[in-house]
């Protein structure tokens, strides 16, 4: 038990370096935090296979991240493509970056920071811990849980960034605090879906694929939505 509280401190720890510390040093420290991390499994007693790291099922990991992304990205297509939903992606944060930024951040901060780190640590180390002891139902749960609440501090902003989310909730404290809380409760929800595709799967690969292909070209369009439509 007194591993998975280490787990819970560490990435408590991590969240407020990357959000409010040090986010200067986001990529090395997700990186250096998702290989301790799965060193601490490791020392547990999980093997590479209950961790959704195993060979085995490194093949169909593939080929569903494969379909997941394609339709991440058929989707995302579709939603700019109408401009009922176009607002969504007129996001400041992406808007104002160059273009090397932009290759940075879909390439590199995301797969090698946000995709890594939330992956191992939720869907792999936390969901594997909390299986062995109470079960996948359990484990789904809390880790979806947790999930949520690591999306406090990075959504405090979301109102000032977004149209979409200032249109919807305004941008006085009291919006920014339903914000905060819807998002909480959506990256909670999404971390159920994540959690099956990771337990159904057997693999770390197609929650990865997914949440990559959903942040990496969710950048991508909002960057593009801000040059052709104008920024927000």
């Amino acid at each position: 038990m007194w591993m998975l509280f280490l787990v819970v401190l560490v990435l408590a720890a991590v969240n407020a370096v990357n959000n409010r510390l040090a986010p200067g040093l986001y990529v090395p420290v997700c990186v250096t935090t998702a290989a301790l991390l799965v060193l601490i499994a490791r020392l547990s007693g999980l093997t590479a296979d209950d961790l959704g790291l195993g060979r085995d099922t490194v093949r169909r990991g593939l080929r569903w991240g494969l379909i997941l992304a394609a339709a991440v990205v058929t989707v995302y297509l579709a939603g700019l493509a109408v401009p009922f939903t176009r607002d969504v992606f007129q996001d400041r944060r992406a808007a104002g970056l160059t273009v090397g930024e932009l290759v940075y951040h879909a390439l590199v901060r995301v797969p090698l920071g946000t995709v890594l780190l939330e992956e191992i640590a939720f869907r792999g180390v936390l969901w594997a811990m909390l299986e062995r002891r109470w079960g996948h139902l359990w484990a789904t749960a809390l880790s979806s849980f947790l999930f949520g609440l690591w999306h406090v501090l990075p959504s405090r902003g979301l109102t000032r960034a977004n149209a979409a989310a200032a249109a919807v909730f305004g941008t006085g404290p009291a919006g920014v605090t339903l914000s905060v809380v819807t998002a909480v409760a959506v990256t909670a929800l999404a971390g159920v879906l994540l959690c099956e595709l990771r337990r159904r799967s057997g693999s770390l690969i197609p929650p990865m694929a997914l949440h990559g292909a959903l942040n990496s070209t969710g950048y991508v369009l909002a960057w593009a939505a801000g040059r052709w439509w104008g920024s927000p």
